[in-house]
């Protein structure tokens, strides 16, 4: 009778996750429904910018963080005619209250906003554009499980491509366009690995696929600096303060892989990981644990994060 209703708690536990939530220009609908113009630039020519929040206790966090980015991805873009940033919020309000309604789900959250330059002729002149159009995405915020955050994650260099130079598309703007990121990842992946380690055309040690990168060495937080070609990490720029908050030196340079081996530690700084840490890339071994300055860092970071919480119950939205 335990083993059935444990089955049953997991199938319900399942049902409650499975459920996405999609908001179209307004229009809340379940994700799996088609909602786009087949005109939409986004889809045709990943002309679109995107940023991701995660909640802690029910609070949308790094809010204002990743408005600004989302901001400047938009500038770069020439995307002139933004969302206003109220409006936008209270759309993420209405889906995720939505969501919840409809999964039934209680627990942290994941909220993806995509804007689109819009539809118009086939084309790729951006005057051919009528006007922006967004969408937003809730679902479960993706957590690293107990067994990868206890024993680490597995990385590998990718070796056929390397990352997109900082004067072509620089993967300082969170645009719809991510093939270099998700054919990176494959590599990886067809090796057996997590995730993966991204070079720049000098052979420079960039991020991961979604996600920057931090090393120890001889008790200093060293990670690869903006002009390597990476994204402007929100969880990585906090990192950086609060390393330099517990003592540790911070250093943003140029990493080569053959420097890997001396590294005692290695992370991944991510909106839905946090910090994470790291046990190798290919065969070169990493420190993991509860005594390790990651671990140190993390913890830091999650108080971090949930005194915000308590500070901003504005951005509530569970």
């Amino acid at each position: 009778m335990l083993a059935t209703l444990d089955l049953k708690s997991e199938y319900i536990a399942e049902m409650q996750t499975a459920y996405i939530q999609a908001n179209t220009n307004g229009r809340l609908h379940d994700a799996s429904e088609p909602s786009i113009s087949p005109l939409n630039r986004g889809f045709l020519y990943g002309d679109a910018i995107y940023e991701v929040w995660r909640t802690f206790d029910g609070v949308i966090f790094a809010w204002e963080e990743h408005w600004l980015r989302l901001q400047k991805s938009a500038d770069a873009l020439f995307m002139k005619e933004l969302f206003s940033k109220e409006y936008i919020f209270s759309e993420i309000s209405r889906t995720c209250s939505a969501y919840l309604n409809k999964s039934g789900y209680r627990g942290e959250l994941y909220i993806r906003l995509q804007i689109s330059r819009g539809c118009g002729s086939i084309g790729l002149d951006i005057g051919l554009a009528d006007k922006p159009e967004f969408v937003i995405i809730v679902q479960p915020c993706p957590e690293l499980s107990e067994h990868k955050r206890r024993e680490g994650l597995r990385l590998t260099v990718a070796k056929n491509l390397r990352r997109n130079p900082v004067n072509t598309l620089n993967p300082a703007w969170k645009t719809g366009n991510y093939l270099n990121n998700i054919l990176c990842l494959r590599e990886a992946k067809a090796e057996g690995s997590d995730e993966v380690v991204i070079l720049n055309i000098n052979g420079e040690v960039t991020e991961a696929s979604v996600s920057n990168l931090a090393f120890i060495q001889e008790g200093a937080l060293i990670t690869p600096p903006l002009e390597a070609g990476i994204l402007v990490g929100i969880t990585r720029s906090l990192t950086l303060k609060l390393a330099e908050k517990m003592g540790l030196r911070v250093i943003e340079r140029a990493i080569t892989p053959d420097e890997l081996p001396s590294m005692q530690e290695c992370m991944i700084l991510s909106t839905t990981r946090c910090i994470a840490p790291v046990s190798c890339i290919d065969s070169v071994n990493y420190k993991v644990g509860h005594e390790t300055l990651t671990h140190k860092l993390n913890e830091a970071f999650l108080t971090y994060a949930h005194s915000s919480a308590k500070a901003h119950p504005e951005l509530m939205v569970l």
